[in-house]
């Protein structure tokens, strides 16, 4: 696979920017013009892409650079991680692609199991499978009686 079909956040010229203040947001259009032009010295920019929070209206204080060459990813990296941006400080790093490990960001009270053990549900579907389970073992005795040897 070349360097120029691998997945953006895979590869070496994508950036995390995080610690963007809140107070860039007046408009999108300002938050990318502001880090662009914090980024473009370092070489020619792809993409930028400034996730939102729509319920509260701004950015989530961080984005995502894609340089074009790598190294120019790299020179970005250097200079910027720890920089500051209308006084916060910026953490600067290789993009990462979203892990997801299953069972491990769930909450626990998110299963339908939880809820069935903390309100004794579960306990009361136990006792009805053990009730459905004498009542079908009598039937069957009823259906074939047990005779002595014949």
């Amino acid at each position: 696979m070349s360097s120029s079909q691998t997945p953006t956040l895979q590869s070496r010229r994508a950036l995390y920017v995080g610690g963007l203040d809140p107070a860039v947001t007046q408009s999108m259009q300002t938050v990318e013009t502001t880090i662009r032009a914090a980024f473009l010295p370092f070489g020619p920019i792809q993409s930028i892409e400034i996730p939102m929070d729509y319920a509260a209206g701004t950015h989530k204080g961080f984005a995502f650079i894609e340089y074009v060459d790598g190294d120019d990813a790299a020179e970005a990296i250097y200079n910027m991680d720890g920089a500051e941006l209308f006084g916060k400080t910026l953490t600067v790093n290789i993009a990462q692609a979203e892990r997801t490990n299953l069972g491990s960001n769930k909450a626990v009270w998110s299963t339908e199991e939880w809820f069935k053990e903390q309100s004794g549900m579960k306990e009361d579907e136990e006792r009805k499978e053990q009730e459905k389970g004498k009542e079908l073992d009598a039937s069957l005795l009823k259906e074939k009686p047990l005779t002595a040897g014949i």
